[in-house]
C-alpha cells in the first residue's frame, strides 16, 4: 500500500514540481518588468483575494467536503448515482459561483479596502484605483478555477492525479504570455497580468473536460438542493470554510497588515511566500491530495489501523522532505531571491528586504505541511467542529502576534507571525489525534529523529561552508549565480541524503515499515 501512495505522491508532486517551475518562471519575469512597487502592489492583492477564496472555497472547505463524499458514493454506490450526484453538486457549485462572482465585481472597491485598508492611507489613491480596477478583471477566475477544482477532485477520487497536478502550468503560461506581449499594448501594464489570470482560468477548467469524459463522469449541472449528498456537503462546509484554510486566512492577515506599512511591502512578502510555497506546493500538497481519499476509503470501510498507519506514513515523509526544505530556504534565502528575481525593476534592496521574510517564513514550513496532513485525517472522518475550533484559535494568535511584531520587524514580523500560527495549529491538530488514538505512532520514530538530526546538521555545515556572502553575490553574472546555487542546493541534498544512507536509513524503512511495521 505505502508504495502504492509513494508513486501516487511522486506523480503529484512531479507534476506540482513542473508547474512551480513554471510559476517561478512567470515570477521572475513578472520581477524583471514590474518590479516591487505600487503597481504590482496593487495586482498582488487583486490577484489574491479571488485566489483566497478559491482556496478558502473550491479547493478549502468544497474539496475536503466533496472528496470524501464522492468515495463513499463511490464506494457503495452504483455508478449511475455517482453521475446523478457529481451532475446535481455541479449545478448547485456553479449557480453559488456565479453569484459570488457577480457580487465580487460590483463590489471591488469595497473588497480592496477590507483586504488592504492601508491602500486608502498610504501611496495616494493609485493603488486603491488600480486594485479595484483589477479585481474586476480577476474576480471571474473564481468561477472558473473552483470548477477546474471541482473537476480535479473528481479525477483524484478516481486516481487520475496527474492532470489536476499539472493544470496549472497553464495559468502560468497565460501570464507570462501577458508580461510579455499584452503589457506593452495597455495604458497600465500591471493589467496585462490581470487578462493573463482570467484567460488562465478559462484555459485550466477546458483542459479537465476531456479527462472527465474518459472516466464518463463529465458533469451535467442540475440544480436540485434537496439532495441528501448536496445537503451533506454544505453542512460539511460551512464550519470548514474557516478551519480548513486557516494558512490562507493568515497569509491573507498579513496582507491587510502590509497594506498599512512603505510601498512595496505587500511584494516583498509576496516574491519571499512563493518561495516558501515551492516545497508545500511541490510535496506537502501533493501528499495530502494522495492522502485523503485514502483515509477517507479507510474511514468508510472503519480500517482504523490501516488509517493509523497512511498518516503515520504521510508524517514521516514530511519529516523528510520538509525539515531540509526548510533549512535550505532559510541558510539560502538571499542567493535564491538574488538569482531568481534579482533583474531590471526588481533591485538589491528588494532582495534584501524579501530575505528577512523568506527566512521567517521557513521557519513555519513544517506547520504548513503537517497541517495538510492532519487536516486530512479530520475531514476524511468528516469531523469539522475541531479543526474549526483550532482554526479560530491559530487565527486570532496570529493577529495578536502580527499586532505585536509589526513595530519592531515591520513587514517580517508578519511572516514569522504567520509561521508561528501555522506551527500553533499544527500542534493541536495532532495533539488532538494523537489523545483520540486515531493516530498512534509507528515503531521507528526514535531512531528516525536521530537519523534526521545528524543529516541536517551535515546539510548545513556543507552550505554554510562554501556560501558565499551576499554582497559578493551582487557582483556575480547571472550565470555565475545559476552555477553556484546550484552547487551549494546539490552539495547540501548529498550531504543530507549521504548521511542518512551512512545511518541505515534505506528507502524501504519509509516505503514499507513505515505502514507496514
Amino acid at each position: 500500500m505505502s508504495k502504492q501512495l509513494l508513486k501516487s505522491t511522486a506523480v503529484v508532486g512531479g507534476m506540482t514540481l513542473i508547474s512551480r517551475v513554471f510559476g517561478f518562471i512567470r515570477d521572475i519575469v513578472a520581477a524583471h518588468f514590474f518590479g516591487a512597487n505600487s503597481s504590482y502592489d496593487a495586482f498582488i492583492v487583486a490577484s489574491k483575494i479571488p485566489n483566497f477564496l478559491r482556496r478558502l472555497f473550491a479547493e478549502g472547505a468544497f474539496s475536503q467536503a466533496f472528496v470524501p463524499m464522492l468515495s463513499e458514493y463511490k464506494t457503495k454506490q452504483s455508478h449511475e448515482a455517482v453521475q446523478l450526484f457529481v451532475d446535481r453538486v455541479a449545478g448547485c457549485l456553479s449557480f453559488a459561483l456565479i453569484v459570488v462572482t457577480i457580487l465580487g465585481m460590483v463590489i471591488a472597491p469595497v473588497l480592496i479596502l477590507i483586504f488592504a485598508p492601508g491602500f486608502a492611507t498610504v501611496g495616494g489613491d493609485l493603488r486603491l484605483v488600480l486594485a479595484s480596477d483589477m479585481l474586476k478583471i480577476t474576480f471571474p477566475y473564481l468561477l472558473f478555477i473552483s470548477l477546474t477544482a471541482f473537476a480535479g477532485g473528481i479525477l483524484n477520487s478516481y486516481g487520475r492525479f496527474a492532470v489536476p497536478a499539472f493544470t496549472p502550468v497553464f495559468l502560468n503560461l497565460t501570464m507570462i504570455a501577458a508580461a510579455i506581449w499584452l503589457s506593452p499594448l495597455v495604458a497600465e501594464p500591471v493589467t496585462a497580468l490581470a487578462w493573463g489570470i482570467l484567460a488562465g482560468g478559462i484555459v485550466q477548467l477546458l483542459f479537465q473536460i476531456p479527462f472527465l469524459r474518459k472516466i464518463h463522469l463529465l458533469p451535467h449541472p442540475r440544480m436540485d438542493w434537496k439532495d441528501p449528498g448536496v445537503r451533506r456537503i454544505l453542512l460539511l462546509m460551512a464550519p470548514a470554510l474557516l478551519g480548513v484554510s486557516v494558512n490562507q486566512l493568515n497569509l491573507m492577515l498579513s496582507s491587510v497588515f502590509a497594506s498599512f506599512l512603505p510601498v512595496g511591502s505587500v511584494s516583498w512578502l509576496y516574491y519571499a511566500e512563493r518561495l516558501m510555497e515551492f516545497p508545500l506546493g511541490g510535496f506537502g500538497v501533493a501528499l495530502a491530495t494522495v492522502v485523503l481519499p485514502r483515509l477517507a476509503r479507510h474511514h468508510t470501510k472503519a480500517e482504523t489501523e490501516d488509517f493509523s498507519m497512511t498518516l503515520d506514513w504521510g508524517v514521516r515523509w514530511v519529516m523528510l522532505i520538509g525539515f531540509p526544505a526548510a533549512l535550505g530556504l532559510a541558510l539560502l534565502a538571499g542567493p535564491l531571491l538574488a538569482t531568481l528575481f534579482q533583474s531590471g525593476r526588481f533591485t538589491e534592496k528588494d532582495v534584501l528586504f524579501s530575505q528577512s521574510c523568506l527566512i521567517a517564513y521557513s521557519v513555519g514550513i513544517m506547520g504548513f505541511m503537517l497541517v495538510k496532513i492532519f487536516a486530512s485525517a479530520y475531514y476524511a472522518k468528516q469531523d469539522i467542529k475541531t479543526p474549526v475550533r483550532i482554526a479560530m484559535l491559530t487565527v486570532v494568535a496570529n493577529a495578536i502576534l502580527s499586532g505585536v511584531l509589526i513595530m519592531p520587524m515591520s513587514h517580517t514580523g508578519l511572516a514569522l507571525a504567520t509561521s508561528l500560527a501555522a506551527l500553533l495549529n499544527a500542534g493541536l491538530l495532532g495533539v488532538g489525534l494523537l489523545k483520540r488514538k486515531v493516530y498512534q505512532l509507528q515503531p521507528g520514530w526514535g531512531l528516525l529523529s536521530i537519523r534526521l538530526g545528524f543529516a541536517l546538521a551535515a546539510m548545513s555545515a556543507m552550505i554554510i561552508y562554501f556560501r558565499p556572502p551576499l554582497e559578493a553575490w551582487f557582483t556575480f553574472s547571472h550565470l555565475e549565480r545559476i552555477v553556484t546555487l546550484i552547487l551549494l542546493i546539490g552539495s547540501g541534498a548529498l550531504a543530507y541524503v549521504g548521511i542518512l544512507f551512512a545511518t541505515g536509513l534505506r528507502l524501504d524503512h519509509i516505503l514499507v515499515k513505515a505502514v507496514e511495521s
